[in-house]
């Protein structure tokens, strides 16, 4: 009996990228199939991926769960995946699950790696289940309380979605700041005041920066107020940061934090894994308004010019879902 091909996207340089035909052997008794519906690119770690910007020394930090091949390449890579289970035990094919899997259109894995993606929660937006899990653990992280002045610097998608989470804690007065003017629409979709520039009085109890950008990171600094703690969520590859830690910085006694989703903060480690964390992102994607996030579509086939594009910036937007359609579903 020939063995399967299923399709995958490969970087296979900085900056290039290709569809190809892998071999697919059975799965293990433990395993199931899933046939990709749709996937999504994390625009932010993908792009450095695809452009190669992985740090030596963070080679093993950064692989993905079902990550193959070495960084900076030939790598497969990718982590926002939704598709049916078609193959493995009896009572859960036909079963819509998400995984952290990279772009392909059908995959084995084991079992315990299909989560499965709740009743309610459309398979489009399911996607953004990893990047909601990215903003629970950043809202773990900066701890928001009742009644703080918090200010979000950065609106692409974990900025949008940790600022979503911390509106909705008591009394909380929020406002996100970022210089593209296009993401207005989605943060005011989602019930958020948006500004390009910060009020020049701000001084809040708690700042978290997602821009992705130097500048953001220097402005957020800028925005926190007398012991007030900076939350950091963007990761810059093998750019060097330079931070403006003379002038007030001691006087205002701040603290800066790093916040990375590939661990739970200690004070949730006794009771919480990975797959709660994760089903937790799920179950938050009900809210329709959540929509917003995924400003466009393409077919799998054109993934790489996709990632060429969103990589140089030549597309903007925040999510960009693939679709499978053209693999027969």
């Amino acid at each position: 009996m020939p063995t399967e091909t299923a399709r995958a996207f490969w970087i296979t340089a900085p900056g290039e990228g290709v569809i190809r035909s892998d071999p697919l052997p059975p799965g293990a008794p433990d395993e199931v199939r899933i046939r990709s519906l749709y996937s999504g690119i994390s625009r932010g770690t993908e792009t450095l991926v695809f452009a190669g910007r992985v740090p030596p020394s963070q080679y093993e930090a950064m692989r993905a769960p079902f990550q193959a091949g070495p960084f900076p390449g030939p790598v497969k890579y990718g982590y926002l995946n939704v598709g049916r289970i078609e193959d493995g035990p009896p009572e859960r094919v036909g079963e819509l699950v998400f995984c952290l899997y990279p772009h392909q259109d059908q995959y084995w894995v084991p079992g315990s790696a299909a989560i499965p993606v709740p009743e309610g929660v459309p398979p489009e937006r399911a996607i953004l289940a990893a990047n909601m899990e990215t903003a629970i653990n950043a809202f773990w992280d900066a701890g928001p309380l009742a009644g703080d002045r918090i200010v979000v610097v950065g609106a692409g998608v974990v900025g949008l979605l940790t600022a979503w989470l911390c509106r909705q804690v008591p009394g909380a007065q929020l406002s996100l700041i970022d210089v593209n003017p296009h993401r207005r629409g989605p943060a005011e979709a989602l019930g958020l005041a948006f500004a390009i520039e910060p009020n020049a009085a701000t001084a809040a109890d708690l700042v978290i920066h997602a821009s992705g950008q130097p500048a953001g990171l220097v402005q957020a600094l800028e925005l926190a107020g007398l012991e007030a703690t900076l939350v950091e969520l963007s990761w810059y590859g093998d750019r060097p940061v330079t931070l403006p830690l003379g002038e007030a910085f001691h006087a205002r006694r701040l603290t800066v934090k790093s916040s990375q989703v590939g661990r739970i903060p200690a004070h949730r480690q006794a009771r919480w894994n990975h797959r709660r964390r994760l089903g937790l992102a799920l179950e938050l994607l009900r809210d329709d308004r959540l929509d917003a996030l995924i400003t466009g579509e393409s077919p799998f086939a054109e993934l790489p010019t996709v990632l060429a594009d969103l990589s140089s910036g030549t597309l903007d937007g925040l999510c960009h879902r693939i679709h499978y359609r053209e693999s027969g579903d």
